[in-house]
């Protein structure tokens, strides 16, 4: 269904946590996936960002995942600084089985969550049997 690439546990010590491909500071956002009959979800952690700052895409195949990060306080003289500022990037390759058309998103409180409907052609479906 939703292909991306799984962390070793090694690896996922050793990640920075963010991407170096880009302009500017990008975080990999970490993610859950659940599967059910009727779709997957895909709940993506992404502090410090609403709604309105999600670009969320469906383009050729991928679901695009951009977050913008509003600064939290500009200007200030820092005695210590340790939450970093960032935007969030990420993108899955989407199976055909996904109706694409049907995609919905809602972000509450830094949690962003997508639901991915399956198209009906491949929802399992029960069978009733008769009597004779």
């Amino acid at each position: 269904m939703a292909e991306t690439n799984a962390l070793t546990r090694k690896d996922r010590l050793e990640h920075n946590g963010f991407e170096n491909t880009r302009g500017g500071v990008y975080f990999t956002p970490r993610v859950d996936i659940f599967e059910t009959d009727k779709e997957l979800t895909l709940v993506a952690d992404v502090p410090g960002v609403g709604s309105e700052d999600v670009d969320l895409r469906f383009e050729k195949g991928e679901l695009l995942l951009h977050a913008r990060v509003k600064p939290r306080h500009e200007n200030e003289d820092f005695m210590l600084r340790e939450y970093e500022e960032g935007d969030f990037y990420r993108a899955f390759t989407i199976h055909e089985s996904i109706d694409s058309t049907k995609i919905e998103a809602e972000c509450k409180n830094g949690v962003l969550t997508i639901h991915l409907p399956k198209v009906e052609a491949v929802r399992p479906r029960q069978i009733k049997v008769r009597s004779q």
